[in-house]
């Protein structure tokens, strides 16, 4: 199943990104301000995920993206393809697993792990 995880850019503003069940990022949102306009846009998106569109591009390199369209505005974009076919595999573990996952929230400044001291 994949997972929301919400985090912050270097600018300070917030993102959310969907990752496969594998942990891999399939797409990356737009830059929020608050934390909690992530929240709202992930399950606003799970709540229209059936009326979204996902507009396939092909990039000067070859590589193969999407942008998801939320309500007539984009919302994410994809990370880079190397195949048409690992493209549509990306949309459809979207419309499969995003319903129905869970959101994880690493925005935090809070160091998770104890800091750890050395003896000489």
């Amino acid at each position: 199943m994949g997972t929301f995880v919400i985090s912050k850019r270097f600018s300070g503003e917030y993102k959310f990104e969907f990752t496969s069940r594998k942990g891999k990022t399939i797409f990356t949102s737009k830059s929020f301000e608050l934390r909690f306009e992530c929240e709202n846009e992930i399950e606003h998106l799970k709540a229209s995920l059936e009326n979204s569109t996902f507009m396939k591009f092909k990039s000067s390199s070859g590589k193969y993206f999407f942008k998801l369209i939320v309500d007539e505005r984009e919302l994410a974009v994809s990370r880079k393809y190397s195949t048409l076919l690992m493209l549509e595999k990306g949309i459809a573990e979207i419309r499969k697993y995003a319903v129905k996952s869970e959101t994880l929230d690493f925005s935090s400044d809070d160091f998770i792990f104890p800091e750890i001291e050395f003896q000489d």
